[in-house]
């Protein structure tokens, strides 16, 4: 959500911020909006101050005997407080359409994001490890996965395409590795583990901005609860209305939760194999932070996910996005490619964001600094520590074998129960 405030005192900064995400200029449409609302709220004022004015030149007319002014007092009161609820009904549907208005618009990025429309304005930072040299031909996950357990056709018989059924140690390679990223996201990382709720409110999707431009990527139960398609959305709203204390920041915490998403963006692509589903395992990193502290958090936080690639030996490089290819609700993201010999080239497995104040003005998620009166919008940070499915496609190409097996990573082992190796 945006400030209000910050428009009216620089609508043209606004309006270039919104040009760099591909969008045409909203701030004249939106003051015209707040003018309309703050004319009437000035007037409702002035007509309350008004009928108490009234109400009580009521009683001195009576004490001196001036009916024919109290009976007209009288009158005016009465017509006051009968245009009342009109006024108020006007001023709920302004500022709803006011506050709608403001919720459509994505987060405006920061000074540091590169321009550009989609992903091939993205720049490299860096990159870090060699992909491997294979003696044989390196084969996409989708095409030998299956005889070592990632069973497509199973899932699908039950429940269609884009769901798998992991089995054997296909499986506990899977809860492997997430518990691997929680262990070492809270053992080294600083964050704190948390289970949080898989099904939440409209208010909680709308906090983290998953509505109501993205409700048909989402899945919805017949009472109205929305399936989380990142637990960013429970994580986040932990601090959703609270007003927290400044020696409380930065708050850290992660979860190893199933996420949820209908795809229904990605028609098309990646249809094979197990890059993207409708559910999957991810472990999420949220932080909650000071604003002057949102920044460096950002840089702390993509080392996070970084590690863990680093740990599995997995090549990657970080990407800086350019505006038009961040999340809604970003302001500045990086995201983390792994190498997939199997495709030839990197694919997504963390993006990590700083969203500003933007979420938190949407959950009215607040702090006060010691001594302060006033209380501040806090900074939201989310990213992945790591996307599990990504990351165990990433080891089954990097790590496959000319006869099919795939040998289990090093920092793995202790997790696996004495396997070493997936054979067909």
């Amino acid at each position: 959500m945006h400030d209000i405030r910050l428009i009216r005192e620089n609508p043209e900064a606004f309006d270039a911020g919104l040009a760099r995400r591909g969008l045409g200029p909203m701030s004249s449409e939106i003051l015209a909006a707040d003018a309309s609302l703050r004319a009437l709220q000035t007037e409702m004022q002035a007509a309350l101050a008004r009928r108490n004015e009234a109400s009580k030149a009521i009683g001195h007319a009576m004490a001196k005997g001036d009916k024919d002014s109290a009976d007209a007092l009288k009158a005016e009161v009465a017509a006051l407080k009968q245009r009342l609820p009109e006024q108020e009904a006007s001023e709920r549907t302004q500022l709803a359409a006011l506050q709608d208005s403001l919720a459509a618009l994505p987060n405006l990025p920061a000074a540091d994001v590169p321009q550009g429309e989609d992903e091939q304005s993205n720049v490299e930072i860096s990159r870090w490890g060699t992909p491997r040299s294979f003696d044989f031909e390196p084969k996409e996950h989708a095409d030998f996965a299956p005889a070592l357990g990632l069973d497509f056709e199973t899932a699908a018989k039950m429940s269609g395409a884009r769901f798998a059924f992991l089995k054997g140690p296909m499986a506990r390679l899977e809860r492997a590795l997430g518990q691997f990223m929680l262990d070492k996201q809270t053992s080294e990382a600083g964050y704190s583990e948390c289970a949080t709720p898989l099904l939440v409110r409209d208010e909680a999707a709308f906090g983290t901005a998953q509505l109501p431009k993205f409700r048909e990527d989402l899945f919805q139960t017949t009472d109205g609860m929305w399936l989380i398609s990142t637990s960013e959305m429970s994580l986040t709203n932990a601090v959703r209305e609270e007003i927290l204390a400044e020696a409380d920041l930065p708050i850290r915490m992660t979860g190893l939760t199933p996420c949820f998403r209908s795809e229904a963006g990605a028609a098309g692509r990646d249809t094979r194999g197990y890059i993207r589903q409708h559910q999957f395992w991810k472990v999420e990193l949220v932080s909650i932070v000071r604003p002057e502290d949102s920044d460096a958090e950002l840089e702390r936080k993509t080392r996070a996910a970084e590690a863990i690639l680093e740990a599995l030996e997995l090549p990657y490089r970080k990407m800086l996005l350019c505006a038009g290819d961040m999340g809604f609700a970003a302001r500045k993201t990086y995201d983390l490619e792994v190498w997939l010999p199997g495709q030839n080239s990197y694919r997504e497995i963390s993006s990590c964001s700083n969203c500003g104040d933007f979420q938190a003005r949407r959950m009215n998620a607040r702090f006060r600094r010691e001594g302060a009166k006033g209380t501040e919008f806090v900074h939201t940070l989310n990213g992945s520590g790591l996307a599990v499915g990504r990351t165990l496609v990433a080891i089954l190409e990097n790590y496959q074998q000319a006869d099919g097996s795939v040998d289990i990573p090093q920092a793995l082992l202790s997790y696996m129960g004495g396997i070493r190796r997936l054979t067909p």
